[in-house]
């Protein structure tokens, strides 16, 4: 079950981003929440390390290092894209997605199932970057996508629905939310370069980008995998 919002808690309001579905709420995780969540994430990933993904196909390395949390978790195989209940790496299930991003979720994402996978990126050096992509391989696409900046700050780019569109960027600070639903579910996105030191939050420097999924339809027993 998911956590509900304590009565009497407004739902914060989001800033303008230009596009509809799209919601920014700048600084919704204050720093002792930011300080907190980044020091669970680091005791977990002492037993669960995170791995450099490969590009289906050509097995080219990515730029960053990728875990997961949740039941189930995000992977990038040689055949393509999908989801898995179980940790390439080493065989075993993904960590739980801790509670207080269950409770984010349950603020802003305004869904009537919790996320079922928390991909957890890892930008950790000055060349990490994500290329413009779409997060389509869920099949609850009625879900939104729930994202969380922890560290440096990212130069984040949001685009069309195909991958030639014109696109527009905006930055994105150590405990921003960014919420991609509605019209803008499967809108191009990405993130063109971190600014280095614009955040001591994270041990070592960088930034950490949370997404929160819900992969499976509710009341569905099944997920997509390829």
């Amino acid at each position: 079950m998911t956590q509900r919002v304590p009565k009497g808690d407004p739902y914060p309001k989001p800033v303008e981003t230009g596009f509809e579905g799209i919601a920014l709420y700048p600084g919704l995780l204050g720093e002792a929440a930011q300080a907190s969540l980044v020091t669970a994430l680091m005791a977990a990933l002492e037993t669960e390390r995170p791995y450099r993904p490969l590009m289906p196909r050509t097995g080219k390395p990515w730029s960053i290092h990728q875990m997961n949390f949740g039941e189930l978790g995000w992977v990038s195989r040689p055949d393509g894209y999908g989801y898995a209940a179980e940790n390439p790496a080493n065989g075993r299930k993904w960590p739980a997605i801790p509670p207080a991003l269950l409770a984010l979720w349950d603020r802003v994402a305004h869904y009537p199932a919790p996320p079922e996978c928390c991909l957890v990126n890892l930008y950790d050096t000055p060349k990490s970057r994500m290329g413009l992509h779409r997060d389509e391989d869920e099949a609850a696409l009625d879900a939104p996508v729930v994202s969380v900046s922890l560290g440096d700050t990212c130069v984040f780019r949001v685009g069309g629905f195909a991958r030639g569109d014109k696109s527009k960027s905006f930055r994105l600070a150590s405990g921003d939310v960014l919420v991609l639903g509605g019209a803008s579910r499967l809108r191009y996105h990405g993130v063109d370069r971190i600014i280095p030191g614009s955040s001591r939050l994270v041990p070592g420097g960088g930034r950490i980008n949370l997404t929160l999924r819900r992969v499976t339809k509710p009341g569905s027993q099944s997920f997509p995998s390829r």
